[in-house]
């Protein structure tokens, strides 16, 4: 099977964007604690590379853990609601409520609820709530993609919930859900970050609290080389549902 062909494009815009980046900052010599250059970044990753390498593993595990755990939910739920109309009906628009309710406001219920003994948890709770939605949402979309007259075929030939479940149904649905796992990935990785914001403790050892602490000493370089991190695992995580999408 042929590699997918990389379009160069991103990386040279890239490229040309960091080396107006450095020049700009070096020409009118801005102070690094306030924008450091692109080479400056690349040293501070280099030389916390023992702390802030380690803290990426941990954020990225949680965000998976999130992200496994969203689509599973997500799929049973949007199951469940094609199944049972009323369902839908009844609890859709509470979903929606969940989704529209900023993470930073229920956080702190979260974390008092399983004790800020177990920050972890609170975060992967977090993460979950942040990604379910997308992952539902287009579950059921595709679900109702369903073609009537295949469907109708079907039900013509006899063929049980199951058979038409995993032969129409799911394959239907696969794009819808595929599109919605790849929106989670982003969110459930932004749930982690926020969340360990909110929960302001360093136990969990993730990335955020590494910005937090770059912060206070204002290590701005090292700052930006944790956001580096956390934009590569987010386009790590694109890249591998991509190739998902084209394999499928």
């Amino acid at each position: 099977m042929a590699m997918p062909r990389l379009d160069p494009a991103p990386l040279v815009a890239g490229l040309m964007l960091m080396s107006v980046w450095e020049g700009l900052v070096r020409l009118f010599e801005v102070p690094r604690v306030v924008l450091p250059p692109p080479s400056a970044i690349l040293i501070a990753l280099a030389d916390r590379h023992e702390v802030l390498v380690p803290a990426a593993g941990v954020t990225l595990g949680l965000a998976l853990t999130a992200l496994a755990i969203s689509t599973v939910l997500g799929t049973a739920v949007a199951i469940a609601f094609r199944r049972i109309p009323v369902l839908e009906r009844g609890l859709g628009p509470w979903a929606l409520v969940l989704q529209a309710t900023p993470i930073v406001a229920i956080a702190p219920l979260v974390i008092i609820w399983v004790g800020v003994e177990n920050p972890r948890q609170a975060i992967l709770i977090l993460a979950v709530v942040v990604a379910l939605f997308p992952v539902l949402a287009s579950a059921l979309a595709g679900l109702k993609a369903v073609d009537p007259g295949l469907d109708r075929l079907f039900r013509l030939h006899r063929a049980s919930g199951w058979q038409r479940f995993w032969r129409l149904e799911l394959p239907t649905a696969t794009p819808f859900l595929l599109a919605g796992i790849k929106t989670a990935a982003g969110l459930s990785l932004v749930g982690v970050v926020v969340a360990e914001f909110v929960a302001g403790t360093g136990s969990t050892g993730g990335l955020a609290w590494r910005l937090v602490e770059a912060g206070n000493r204002l290590e701005t370089a090292t700052m930006f080389a944790a956001l580096l991190l956390l934009a590569l695992m987010g386009l790590a995580l694109d890249a591998v549902i991509t190739a998902i999408e084209r394999r499928r």
